[in-house]
């Protein structure tokens, strides 16, 4: 790897990034106020708290988004904070939506349908599509139509141009060594959340485990406490936003790193006791585009049928830890 494949790597990640962020932006517009309403009306029941979490996040393809206006909500008294732990658990399901489009570009084989479902085929057509919404229509929900394009074809191909640009790290023994020190899961949930905390995204952060997966040397053992990791990061963005609202604002945001972090517990103690007692030859391998996403929902699932059962017992603990402001 030399310093125009660095510049290349540097050139993507910041086309996958900006993609991310323009598609995420005009989602945001484009369902902005009836997605707020459904948050505010939807929320009465345990299962359709969390049903409504999930469906805003899949439509915003952003968890962190979702949490942030569910703390306005609470912050305002629109929401309850027991409403409020219900849609940031479904968050947290509806965000894997993100690795599954994104696993897309990891699609392999040579007939002609699997070619059709690679991005680098069709994300041309999409984003010929959305400049044209964009630049010759007048209507703002078209042109925030032709954005959500233009942003997805953008993040896929700033995706595709890291893949390429870390083809070559395959060959690299340091970084080979890189991913076997994460496979240390205490290192490689630690990695996970930097990474998340740096791009305020978990959705971005799996995108680019997934490019560098490409390399080969990124195994499951390594994987798996990454994606752990990640979803402890993102909820840097809720924790910000809480900063100088009110009490049940500041604990609906420590519960969804409460729920990250009991959940990523849990599942680092499971994953350490079958690598102990069982060794899965799995773990070894080479993760996959598709293998990331399924982990990263497998997490997502386990964690929420832990926690949302024990939703009271969780609004419990968040109170204790988090007290008014004049309560010592």
């Amino acid at each position: 790897m030399d310093i125009f494949d660095i510049l290349t790597l540097i050139g993507g990640l910041s086309l996958f990034l900006f993609g991310m962020h323009l598609m995420g932006e005009a989602l945001e517009r484009r369902t902005g106020s009836s997605l707020q309403e459904l948050l505010s009306r939807l929320t009465t029941g345990k299962a359709l708290g969390f049903l409504t979490g999930a469906g805003v996040t899949a439509a915003i393809q952003s968890s962190s988004a979702t949490t942030v206006m569910v703390v306005g909500f609470v912050n305002s008294g629109l929401m309850t904070l027991s409403q409020a732990i219900h849609v940031i658990m479904g968050a947290n399901v509806g965000t894997t939506i993100t690795s599954w489009l994104l696993s897309l570009g990891g699609i392999e084989g040579g007939s002609f349908f699997l070619q059709l479902l690679k991005p680098t085929s069709f994300t041309p057509v999409l984003a010929l599509i959305g400049i044209i919404f964009y630049m010759f229509l007048k209507n703002g929900k078209k042109k925030d139509l032709g954005l959500i394009l233009l942003g997805f074809a953008v993040l896929m191909f700033g995706m595709d141009t890291m893949s390429d640009a870390v083809a070559g790290l395959k060959d690299e023994a340091w970084f080979t060594d890189l991913f076997l020190l994460f496979a240390n899961p205490i290192l490689g949930v630690l990695a996970g959340a930097v990474l998340t905390a740096i791009v305020q995204s978990s959705s971005a952060s799996v995108g680019i485990l997934q490019a560098l997966s490409t390399t080969g040397s990124v195994t499951y053992a390594a994987a798996f406490p990454i994606i752990l990791g990640q979803n402890i990061g993102t909820c840097v963005t809720a924790l910000l936003s809480s900063i100088g609202t009110s009490t049940n604002a500041r604990r609906a945001a420590t519960v969804h790193l409460l729920f990250n972090v009991i959940g990523a517990a849990v599942c680092l103690v499971l994953f350490w006791l079958v690598d102990l007692l069982a060794s899965p030859a799995i773990f070894v391998h080479s993760a996959t585009h598709v293998g990331i996403a399924v982990c990263h929902t497998i997490f997502n699932l386990t964690g929420t049928a832990l926690l949302l059962p024990c939703s009271g017992l969780l609004e419990g603990l968040v109170c204790r830890l988090v007290k008014p402001a004049d309560q010592p």
